[in-house]
């Protein structure tokens, strides 16, 4: 345990140490709305080796290829129950970067909706992709990359590796359609911090406006500060870049003490303080034993042995030791003061 705490308090000397460091404004807040968009899709994977959605009991499935077979002028027959098990219904989900163009390519995840037993071997069909706003924003297609594997035996025996129901494809999505931000428009851009605090969102709009000049950035809260820019876009793009490499001494963490009871391991920030204090300490052991006995019958009894538990149940309490705590000032007193209690 005390290699565990040992290291804790190491592991938190070195974040302390970078915290005192500058750091650039990049590091700290992002602009707002500049921000990545989720898309999700609903699409069909093909050419899988048996091991597809059982249509019968995924019945979307033979919907949805129904579906687009109707597209392409072909009907099956309403009495026509197809038992296909190479196709399989997926979800497709996206992230879509901030500024992306149309003509860009995107990477997308396929997953299984059904009861697939892998994805292994497929093509996903063309796929709208569609924002929170119901509109189609890219389009994906292509052959899965799955990194799991899986097998099984006729006795039921099976045996998996990772999850081969969920792939990727690489670049497998187009984007049609961009998304607009606020970047574009207006004459100011608002920096939002990456973790409120009044005092960094203070520096940082007071080393803007030294490199800058006055009146260039004004904090609105702890999160958000407001920032002149030139309204020209090339202007603007070199500014922002600009503000980004600016270094600001953020606000030191609050103290914090993080303790694990399961491992022992405690781990103590470096503006900790401890007050005067009385600790008293002591273990707290348990102890079960089982001792099975042999019961044997009486001669001539017609009685047959039998095995009886026996459970004995020990609980034995140390003498608890107490220790009087003085007031702690650095991070050194509170380890010294730890280490006193064992």
């Amino acid at each position: 345990m005390a290699g565990r705490f040992a290291w804790g308090v190491a592991a938190l000397l070195m974040l302390a140490s970078l915290v005192v460091r500058a750091e650039p404004v990049r590091d700290l807040a992002t602009i707002a709305g500049v921000r990545s968009n989720q898309l999700v899709g609903y699409g069909l994977v093909v050419g899988l080796d048996g091991t597809g959605d059982q249509t019968s009991q995924a019945p979307f499935t033979i919907q949805s290829l129904e579906n687009m077979l109707q597209k392409y002028g072909i009907t099956l027959p309403s009495n026509v129950n197809p038992q296909l098990k190479n196709i399989a219904a997926v979800s497709v989900n996206a992230q879509l970067p901030p500024f992306a163009r149309p003509g860009q390519t995107i990477d997308v995840t396929v997953s299984s909706l059904g009861n697939a037993k892998s994805l292994r071997g497929g093509t996903l069909l063309m796929t709208p992709l569609r924002g929170a706003n119901g509109r189609v924003y890219a389009m994906a297609q292509g052959n899965l990359v799955v990194i799991g594997v899986g097998a099984s035996g006729g006795s039921g025996s099976s045996i998996s590796v990772n999850i081969p129901t969920a792939g990727r494809i690489p670049s497998g999505a187009t984007v049609e359609r961009a998304v607009p931000t606020p970047f574009d428009h207006g004459n100011t851009v608002e920096l939002d911090l990456n973790t409120s605090s009044f005092t960094t969102a203070y520096r940082v709009a007071e080393v803007i406006n030294k490199s800058v000049g006055a009146g260039t950035a004004q904090p609105l809260d702890g999160t958000a500060i407001r920032v002149n820019v030139p309204s020209d876009s090339a202007q603007r793009v070199a500014f922002v870049s600009m503000l980004e490499n600016l270094e600001v001494h953020p606000a030191p963490p609050p103290a914090r003490v993080i303790i694990n009871a399961r491992t022992g391991t405690v781990v103590i920030g470096s503006g900790v303080q401890v007050l005067p204090a009385a600790v008293a300490h002591g273990n707290l052991s348990v102890t079960i034993s089982e001792r099975p006995q042999v019961s044997q019958p009486g001669p001539l009894s017609n009685g047959t042995t039998v095995v009886v538990p026996r459970t004995g149940i020990q609980v034995r309490e140390e003498k608890r030791r107490l220790f009087v705590v003085k007031r702690s000032v650095t991070l050194d007193d509170v380890v010294r003061a730890m280490n006193q209690v064992g």
